[in-house]
């Protein structure tokens, strides 16, 4: 399983690009492999700002749908417009084109984001 070294990484299985005071989040190839095909991501939050653990969206696969939990605490900027009609990018491209949403932060980042290593170990690979 790939998880790219320049990522952080939560407990929730999403993972932050850090560029600046600007994140983009996504969900983490093992997340979406264990979800199974995706059909559907919502997001509503759009222009909210959020503490840091708080639902931001929901993604839908054939077999579950789960909540979206934020790994930082900020404003949602944008949502990947290209989801709505592609959801399947988030199997396919989970790290690229796959990304959810891009949140300006405020604050801190949380502490307990884990480096690629760490969430290898997490999930056992």
């Amino acid at each position: 399983m790939n998880f790219p070294q320049d990522l952080k990484y939560t407990k929730d299985h999403e993972w932050v690009k850090i560029e600046g005071d600007v994140v983009t989040i996504g969900i983490t190839e093992f997340a979406a492999g264990e979800l199974g095909d995706i059909v559907y991501v919502e997001v509503e939050t759009v222009g909210d700002t959020l503490d840091t653990g708080e639902v931001f969206g929901t993604v839908e696969a054939v077999k579950t749908v789960s909540d979206l939990f934020m790994p930082v605490s900020g404003e949602i900027l944008e949502l990947n417009s290209e989801l709505e009609a592609n959801p399947e990018l988030v199997n396919e491209s989970p790290y690229e084109e796959g990304w959810m949403i891009k949140v300006k932060i405020s604050g801190d980042l949380p502490e307990d984001l884990l480096s690629a290593e760490a969430y290898g170990e997490l999930v056992g690979n």
